[in-house]
C-alpha cells in the first residue's frame, strides 16, 4: 500500500486551442502546488479549465507552455512511453464508471493488474483484498447492470487502487449519484486518503463535495485560479463572485429574495451578520437588550470546517431606536453586518 502521495506542481502552466484562426484559451497561466497526501477540491462551472487541467496531470494533453512536476519530475514533453510508466501512479476515477459491462466486478478491478503483468494469483487476491476494502466483499462476481450508481463507483475506485498509485484524480466523480450515495463515496475517497496517504484531486461543479472531503480548494473561472486556499478560508470568507455563488449554494445561511421579501413586511429593522468565533454578536445582542431593545432570529445557520465554526444570521430589532443603532455600529467593527431594505 502507498505510504506517501505524489506532490503536483503546476507553474505558468498555459493551455490553448486552437480551431482554424480561432484560440480558446482554455488555462491562463496557471501556478498551484498540491502537497503529498493533501486533497485538493477544483471548482468551476462548465468551461472553466477544470477537465483541460485533470488531462494534463495524467498526461493526456500537453500544455502550451509552462512546466508540470510530479513529484519533482516535469512531465511537459516526456514521451509517450514515459508517460505510460508514469500513468500507473494515477488512478482515475470517472463520473459514468467507465466499467466494462462484459467483466464482473472483480473483473474490472483485475484488468489493470493484468495489463501491469501480475500473476493470476497474486491478482486474485489483490482484487480480493480491495472488493473488501471498498465494502463488497459479497459482490465480485456481479456485473455492472447488477450494481447500483454507488455500488459502480466504489469498483471504479477499486479499480483506480489496483496498481497501489499515489495520486487519485477524481473527475466528477460524484455527479450522477443520489446526495446520500454522494456521502458515502466521499466518505470512501477519504478513508483512502487517510489510510493510504493518497494525493487526491477532486473536480467537480458541486461545492457541497469540496465541503465534505477537501483540505484545500481552487476556484476556476474561464481558465484562471480566481481563488484559492483552505477550506474553511474560502467558505468563509469568499472574495470572487463566483466563489460567493457556489458558497451560498451549498450554505443557503442568507434568505433568499421571496424569503426576505416576506420578512421585510413585518416590523423592526432586518440585519444580516457574520458569525465567527470573535464576532461579538452575543455581546452586542445582550447590551441592546440591556438597554431596551428587541432582538429575535429569523434566518441563519451555523457550519464547522477544519475546526473552526462560522455562519451568519438574520435578525430583527427593534425596541429603543438608539440601542439598536448602537448594536449595529458596535459589530461594524468586528464583523461583517449588512441591513435588509425594503
Amino acid at each position: 500500500m502507498s505510504s506517501t502521495g505524489t506532490r503536483i506542481e503546476f507553474r505558468d502552466i498555459t493551455k490553448v486551442f486552437t480551431s482554424g484562426s480561432s484560440e480558446v484559451r482554455a488555462l491562463d497561466n496557471i501556478n498551484l502546488t498540491v502537497e503529498p497526501g493533501e486533497i485538493l477540491g477544483v471548482i468551476g462551472y462548465s468551461g472553466a479549465g477544470k477537465s483541460t487541467l485533470v488531462r494534463l496531470i495524467n498526461g493526456l494533453d500537453t500544455p502550451t507552455s509552462g512546466e508540470l512536476l510530479l513529484d519533482g519530475t516535469d512531465i511537459v514533453g516526456m514521451p509517450e512511453s514515459k508517460l505510460r510508466t508514469m500513468r500507473r501512479n494515477i488512478g482515475m476515477i470517472f463520473q459514468q464508471f467507465n466499467l466494462f459491462s462484459s467483466r464482473s466486478a472483480a473483473g474490472n478491478i483485475e484488468y489493470p493488474l493484468k495489463l501491469a503483468g501480475m500473476e493470476k494469483q497474486q491478482r486474485k487476491a489483490r482484487v480480493a483484498d480491495l472488493l473488501e476494502f471498498v465494502g463488497l466483499a459479497d459482490k465480485g462476481k456481479s456485473y455492472p447492470e447488477q450494481l447500483s450508481g454507488g455500488q459502480k463507483q466504489r469498483v471504479g475506485i477499486a479499480r483506480a487502487l489496483a496498481t497501489d498509485p499515489t495520486l487519485l484524480l477524481a473527475d466528477e466523480a460524484t455527479s450522477a449519484l443520489d446526495p446520500e450515495t454522494t456521502q458515502e463515496v466521499l466518505s470512501l475517497l477519504r478513508r483512502v486518503n487517510q489510510e493510504l496517504g493518497l494525493t487526491i484531486v477532486v473536480i467537480t461543479h458541486e461545492m457541497d463535495v469540496v465541503r465534505s472531503i477537501a483540505d484545500k480548494v481552487a476556484v476556476m473561472e474561464n481558465g484562471h485560479i480566481v481563488e484559492y486556499g483552505s477550506v474553511y478560508e474560502v467558505f468563509s470568507d469568499p472574495q470572487t463572485h463566483v466563489a460567493q455563488r457556489f458558497v451560498s449554494s451549498s450554505l443557503r445561511n442568507t434568505p433568499d429574495q421571496v424569503e426576505a421579501e416576506d420578512l421585510l413586511t413585518h416590523d423592526g429593522r432586518l440585519f444580516t451578520i457574520d458569525l465567527t468565533e470573535d464576532s461579538g454578536f452575543f455581546e452586542a445582542a445582550s447590551d441592546l437588550k440591556a438597554h431596551g431593545g428587541t432582538i429575535s432570529i429569523v434566518h441563519g445557520g451555523v457550519t464547522t470546517l477544519q475546526h473552526h465554526s462560522f455562519g451568519k444570521m438574520t435578525v430583527r430589532l427593534g425596541g429603543d431606536g438608539t440601542a439598536v443603532q448602537q448594536f449595529y455600529t458596535t459589530l461594524q467593527k468586528t464583523t461583517d453586518i449588512q441591513e435588509i431594505m425594503r
